[in-house]
């Protein structure tokens, strides 16, 4: 079978004729936030490509298209259970996710835990968490604007969602930082990092074993007790699950959201036009955050992946039973097929559902949480500091090279 060199396009254009070829995708562009060129090639060329990982046996399809992300992200024909125990393709040297995690389960086994979960992030409870994290914002702004190094990262990405989803599981403040260092750890992609990925997956399980437990205990008013009580016709989570429900939840509320605050922040600092025109009309931010959030490259490549059940048609190509398939929300953000002049941030773009929260059957359920917190913040941001910018040309901000994450380790500011 042809092999495509490092750099991940085919020696040879004939290659592009060939759904046999192989393409080496180490998902490691990290510059600033262009889109990954090589991402690029394939949405426009192989838009179901054959791909090789950093990690894992093997090779797995790789689908980029908007309407083919969505049919493997719904169709029953694609199973996220059934690569359990395998080693699977990947971007890192140990898997993140658990066998017993909801993000591993297929309808109807998902929808049973989905319901339960989804009772935390109603409307209501996320109303009134927006009365405290106005309250929050309002005082790591103070503390910036006293700080001789104001710096966005530091003093909002990086705290923000995670003491707003410590608050949510009611997680005591001496532990939160260990249980984000463990987080990161695993998000880690050098291969030298495996040990230390294994022992911080380990513990994050075990504190959550412990607090999880001690929450049936005692129930208090957080979203692990409630998820303890919460029943689906006569059914609750057993320890287990409750215990790895606990973990994503801490993950997946304070990761993704942090680094999305900086690439945001990052984009209107390094975008004069953006941020003068919501500076001028801040209505038009509940608009702007979604069509924001489409554009940015918020990971490197992908998560995780899916197992055909069956011989599959897809995009011209038959993926056969028992093989890997990864798809691309980021690619699904720029078919031009869905979005018109899709590597242009259009404010004012008609309403189309962005995939930067996934899709189907996975798509994530702390999603409102997160859109909350993104917009809470830069509306605070915009009207407390209308003279911000960058401290540092933004050829000289640092970006992350080592996580599966794209985003700025730091964002030194004036005003």
């Amino acid at each position: 079978m042809p092999r495509a060199p490092a750099g991940g396009v085919p020696a040879q254009e004939s290659l592009l004729e060939s759904a046999e070829a192989v393409w080496s995708c180490p998902f490691d562009f990290a510059e600033g936030l262009d889109f990954d060129p090589l991402l690029l090639r394939l949405l426009e060329e192989r838009p179901v490509a054959r791909i090789e990982m950093p990690y894992g046996e093997g090779t797995a399809w790789l689908v980029t298209r908007y309407e083919d992300v969505r049919t493997v992200t719904t169709d029953r024909r694609f199973s996220r259970n059934a690569v359990t125990g395998r080693d699977f393709p990947r971007m890192t040297p140990e898997p993140i996710v658990q066998s017993e995690a909801i993000n591993l389960m297929d309808p109807p086994a998902s929808s049973r835990l989905r319901s339960l979960v989804s009772k935390g992030f109603a409307a209501p409870h996320i109303a009134r968490m927006r009365v405290r994290t106005e309250r929050v914002v309002d005082e790591l702004f103070t503390a910036m604007a006293d700080s001789d190094g104001p710096d966005l990262f530091a003093h909002l990405a990086a705290p923000l969602p995670l003491h707003t989803i410590c608050e949510v599981l009611d997680i005591p403040e001496r532990d939160r930082h260990r249980l984000r260092g463990n987080a990161l750890t695993m998000m880690n992609v050098r291969a030298d990092n495996r040990e230390a990925a294994v022992r911080a997956k380990a513990e994050l399980r075990g504190y959550f074993t412990e607090l999880t437990a001690q929450r049936r205990r005692e129930p208090g008013e957080d979203l692990i007790s409630s998820l303890a009580a919460a029943r689906d016709g006569e059914d609750l989570l057993d320890d287990q699950e409750l215990a790895v429900m606990a973990m994503v939840l801490l993950i997946t509320g304070q990761d993704t959201t942090t680094y999305e605050i900086a690439n945001l922040c990052y984009l209107l600092l390094t975008r004069d036009d953006l941020l003068a025109r919501l500076r001028e009309h801040p209505e038009l931010l509940p608009k702007a955050l979604p069509e924001m959030l489409r554009w940015i490259p918020f990971r490197k490549g992908v998560g995780i992946p899916r197992v055909a059940t069956e011989d599959v048609e897809l995009g011209g190509v038959t993926i056969r039973a028992g093989e890997v398939v990864h798809v691309s929300y980021l690619t699904a953000n720029r078919d031009a097929g869905k979005f018109p002049c899709p590597h242009e941030v259009d404010l004012e773009r008609p309403s189309v559902p962005h995939m930067t929260f996934g899709w189907g059957a996975h798509h994530c359920l702390g999603a409102p949480l997160a859109e909350m917190e993104l917009l809470v913040a830069l509306q605070a941001l915009l009207a407390r500091f209308p003279g911000l910018r960058l401290a540092v040309p933004a050829g000289d901000v640092r970006w992350n090279t080592t996580s599966i994450w794209r985003h700025p380790l730091a964002l030194p500011v004036r005003w």
